[in-house]
């Protein structure tokens, strides 16, 4: 049996060229080095932006992502596990705050990053853990978020009529309320569904999600509990810490950053500082029970039902323990988005929202904290960041009337175009080797590639080169990259599936399992499915 000749072998390796960096890197003095440099950095070009420059949305694109992902580089780097945690708190209470300072819109994106990152880790719980498909989860999330607004909303509603408003300063009872409240609800859906597996239990989830839902549309008749469909504004927050407003004082001063509103900015760290320390307390719980009996149990159930009862797992307890403590990470984090915004409506709580969700877990890596973590930044970052900062710098550079000069066109169209050639010819080289074989000629994958791909490519070029250059006036408003938000998702999971199913940042034990099941499948026709 003859071994196929690897890409290193037959010529240049992309791998080869970043090999001595990698190398060097994994020495602990010059990766704690790096990173710091690397933090510096970005620090230093986010400081310096304006908003006052036409390219402000294309910069902000390209630099505010590294910074929140700088965490996962420390976490993978190999370093001392203090001076990892030391990195990781300094650009958390330290970079990111002051970047915040300078634009509060940092602040803003940093919040909804954790919001997402908890319901992600929440349900991650009932579908990364037991194997429990939930397409239903938001209407945990609406139950917190309406906890907290009907007890503190202006509006007329039954609790206010009933003076059983409460103060703002009840905020943080009113969490440790919200996870009871939602769990309860967890338990409720939990207990209708222990038999069903797989679609049956996502078509009843996904049902009670309607449920909360509609219920939250026509609770405002014959008594009014949510205000309908137009929902409940005035929302409480809860009241700002005055040493959090001298601070931001004392910074401004000391740096000469310019600060319009030191009171606001201080209502908007004080909110971050609460989704930090929430999303904190949620890792640790999640990884507490992940390492405990009750997470063995959880794997027990997700991989084989039959197998775990026989094993003696309770079956019945462990399924209703997973809703209700993805539950009640959802509720926590509804209070907080409901103090956050001032506002809850029904829409917020759709079937879509549960989808987006579910789609961060899948991009992360099921089953994993680490994963549910870094797909909820990279799909926030992907919704809130970069398609709207897209649009913005498109709409401005049609304020500017620019224009993209025809060889830079050329050059876009022959890099794009290029691409998905190279694609398409590596997927159909099996093909086309036994093809030269029939007429033969013996051609190795690469030779065959060359051979195909390079009169594709002149010819491409020649057409670009005759593009004109594009005036950004003529570009269409039906294709603002911010209004493909879902199929942006769509393509990104379709992706996902295709080359990276077991997701970014897979947890060990799960890749470990997909690449058995991947190989089992591969050996059964090697020997024609028989014993």
């Amino acid at each position: 049996m003859t071994t196929q000749p690897t890409s290193s072998e037959n010529g240049f390796s992309l791998g080869a060229l970043f090999r001595p960096l990698r190398q060097a890197l994994q020495n602990p003095v010059i990766a704690g080095i790096a990173l710091i440099v690397y933090l510096i950095f970005w620090y230093l070009i986010l400081s310096s932006l304006s908003r006052q420059d036409p390219l402000f949305p294309l910069k902000s694109m390209l630099a505010f992502p590294p910074l929140v992902l700088f965490p996962f580089l420390v976490i993978g780097a190999k370093l001392d596990g203090r001076f990892k945690a030391l990195l990781i708190l300094a650009v958390l209470f330290i970079v990111i705050p002051l970047v915040g300072m300078y634009d509060s819109s940092y602040f803003e994106l940093v919040i909804q990053i954790c919001i997402f990152s908890g319901l992600a880790l929440g349900l991650n719980i009932v579908v990364g853990f037991a194997g429990l498909l939930d397409l239903g989860y938001v209407a945990f999330f609406a139950v917190g978020a309406y906890l907290w607004a009907m007890y503190t909303s202006n509006v007329d509603t039954w609790f206010k009529i009933n003076d059983l408003l409460v103060p703002a300063s009840s905020f943080y009872l009113f969490l440790f309320f919200g996870i009871i409240v939602a769990a309860i609800g967890g338990i409720t859906l939990g207990l209708p569904v222990l038999r069903l597996r797989g679609d049956y239990l996502a078509i009843v989830t996904l049902g009670f999600g309607e449920v909360i839902r509609i219920l939250a549309v026509n609770a405002n008749s014959p008594t009014n509990f949510t205000n309908g469909s137009q929902g409940l504004d005035g929302v409480a927050r809860p009241p700002s810490l005055p040493f959090l407003t001298e601070l931001i004082t004392r910074v401004e001063t000391s740096l000469g950053i310019p600060i319009n509103n030191a009171q606001s900015l201080s209502q908007q760290a004080l909110f971050y500082i609460i989704a930090i320390l929430i999303v904190a307390l949620i890792i640790v719980i999640a990884r507490r029970l992940d390492n405990s009996p009750i997470g063995r149990a959880w794997t027990a159930i997700r991989e084989d039902e039959v197998a775990a009862i026989a094993m003696g797992v309770p079956l019945v307890r462990m399924k209703l323990l997973a809703f209700a403590m993805g539950a009640s990470f959802a509720g926590i984090i509804g209070v907080l988005y409901a103090s956050k915004q001032s506002f809850v409506s029904p829409e917020s709580f759709s079937l879509n929202q549960s989808i987006g969700i579910l789609a961060m877990v899948i991009v992360g890596g099921i089953g994993g904290i680490r994963g549910a973590l870094f797909g909820a930044c990279v799909v926030t970052l992907l919704n809130l960041q970069v398609l709207k900062n897209f649009s913005l710098q498109i709409n401005n550079w049609k304020n500017i009337d620019a224009v993209i000069p025809s060889w830079l066109v050329a050059l876009l169209v022959f890099a794009v175009v290029g691409y998905v050639l190279f694609l398409v010819v590596r997927a159909l080289t099996p093909l086309l080797i036994s093809l030269a074989r029939r007429l033969n000629q013996n051609f190795n994958a690469q030779q065959i590639r060359v051979i195909v791909l390079v009169p594709l490519l002149i010819v491409v070029a020649i057409n670009a080169l005759q593009l004109p250059s594009f005036r950004f006036d003529d570009w269409p408003t039906q294709l603002e990259p911010a209004k493909y938000e879902r199929l942006v998702f769509g393509v990104l999971l379709v992706v996902m599936m295709i080359f990276r199913p077991s997701g970014l940042l897979p947890e060990p034990r799960r890749k470990m399992e997909m690449q058995e099941s991947k190989s089992t499948q591969a050996s059964v026709p090697a020997n024609g499915g028989k014993e």
